[in-house]
């Protein structure tokens, strides 16, 4: 009996690299997709933060809050708007109150055509009337 060996390991390389790139390829994606859905936390935190401002200086305008609303709207204009809810309470007729910006943002993060995980990026902002 004649027992044949295979001793050439030429395609060895090519097989592996064909088994983990696709697992590389989405954990890059992953990060990738991670990396924006933080940038969105950063920016929707940075709008609350603009709009507590203008809300805390402009209480006379009378507006009951709208200009801080647009404050938000505008600090974060490379989300989507449609998304994106903003919510001003505040104490107007009392100076030194608390004044409190949330926004919502709401998510959804994909890899590879697979919904991975959604929910509502949340950020609140409170500052004291002037």
């Amino acid at each position: 009996m004649r027992r044949h060996t295979f001793r050439s390991e030429s395609g060895q390389a090519m097989i592996e690299m064909a088994l983990v790139l696709p697992l590389l390829l989405g954990l890059l994606i992953a990060i990738f997709e991670f990396g924006i859905l933080y940038n969105n936390h950063i920016t929707l935190t940075d709008a609350t933060r603009a709009g507590a401002r203008k809300a805390a200086v402009a209480r006379f305008a009378g507006d009951g809050g709208a200009s801080a609303v647009a404050a938000v709207r505008s600090a974060a204009s490379n989300l989507d708007q449609s998304k994106l809810g903003v919510t001003v309470t505040a104490n107007w007729s009392v100076p030194g109150s608390d004044v409190t910006v949330t926004a919502s943002y709401d998510y959804s993060l994909t890899v590879l055509g697979m919904n991975v995980a959604s929910g509502t990026l949340r950020s609140t902002t409170k500052e004291r009337l002037e």
